[in-house]
């Protein structure tokens, strides 16, 4: 089939050129490479704040997503000059990366043009990158683990937020999972929030010892268990932000929910398909979390006692860039 010819996407004041507009990245739904631009439209203020000023690590699917995969860190060369970037470094390496940095949804579509499908920011913005500002507990169910188990942990989680103060924002993962995001000052260092992120899973653990494990090593836990995987938040970890589409065949989308949702949502029924007219009825359940801020003093006095009383982490001299399902 001959490549479409290209198309101009007007994105909040910028004009976007849009190369193989046809071209069919989603074979099993049709969805093409217009559609996946007009889906991103249709959520923009949704995206950008789940993106805004956050570096950014896309995941490019040239062909598809029957093709390859490429995850892109640099920005490359050629891009427009209203595009913004994020400088990181990665010491393992000794090496930086100029990565895309979301102000607007002009960048969003860019990216879609450059192929992307699914958008994997930091936990940390450009203000100071080695600073976390959000904390992000990632409910990921073993291969046994039905959507059901999910649910109920998710309110187990929600139950210790209430205690803790703590607003936690929920959304699919896009997969078979749930993720809930809640926003802290940007005082701590990645591995202190890692630390409290553990804290909360082993309390998590406490409440539901039958369903969660916080077990590290994936051949040590019960293929029925959910893993409260609180390695997420390890610099340079990222997962699918809310909005992201998943590159999967049925179109997926990294929905954010209102806790009231929980019982009835289904994470399958959430597209590109779908997902538009929920956000022009409903809005963005998201759209309050910048002004939810949550300090973890708490929680690493939890860290304290669980080490205290000989709790380890085999998992904190594990590697960089990891993403989750």
């Amino acid at each position: 089939m001959a490549d479409s010819p290209a198309v101009e996407v007007e994105a909040g004041g910028h004009v976007v050129r849009v190369s193989n507009p046809d071209r069919v990245y989603f074979p099993a739904s049709g969805v093409t490479k217009l559609d996946l631009v007009n889906y991103y439209l249709s959520v923009g203020d949704g995206i950008v704040r789940a993106l805004r000023e956050r570096p950014c690590m896309l995941h490019r699917f040239p062909k598809g997503v029957t093709g390859d995969k490429v995850h892109q860190k640099r920005v490359p060369h050629g891009a427009p000059p209203w595009l913004e970037t994020v400088r990181v470094h990665f010491p393992r390496y000794n090496r930086h990366a100029d990565e895309l940095c979301v102000t607007k949804v002009a960048d969003v579509v860019w990216a879609v043009q450059m192929s992307t499908v699914e958008f994997h920011p930091w936990n940390s913005r450009r203000a100071d990158t080695e600073r976390p500002d959000e904390w992000r507990i990632d409910l990921d169910p073993m291969p046994d683990c039905g959507f059901d188990r999910v649910r109920r942990v998710a309110h187990v989680a929600h139950q210790v937020l209430d205690e803790l103060g703590a607003v936690g924002w929920p959304k699919t993962s896009g997969g078979r999972g749930l993720h809930v995001y809640v926003r802290i000052a940007p005082e701590w260092t990645f591995g202190e929030v890692r630390r409290a992120a553990l804290a909360f899973a082993r309390e998590v653990e406490r409440r539901a010892p039958d369903e969660v494990t916080t077990t590290w090593w994936r051949k040590d836990r019960d293929p029925a268990a959910l893993f409260v995987d609180y390695n997420q938040n390890a610099r340079d970890h990222t997962i699918a932000s809310a909005y992201s589409v998943r590159g999967v065949p049925e179109a997926t989308v990294s929905t954010p929910l209102r806790w009231d949702e929980l019982d009835s949502v289904d994470p399958r029924d959430c597209t590109v398909a779908t997902v538009p007219a929920r956000f022009a009825e409903l809005g963005d359940p998201h759209a309050g979390i910048d002004d939810a801020v949550f300090r973890l003093d708490t929680l690493l006095e939890w860290a304290d006692r669980d080490e205290r009383e000989g709790a380890t982490d085999p998992g904190e001299d594990e590697g960089d860039s990891q993403d989750s399902a």
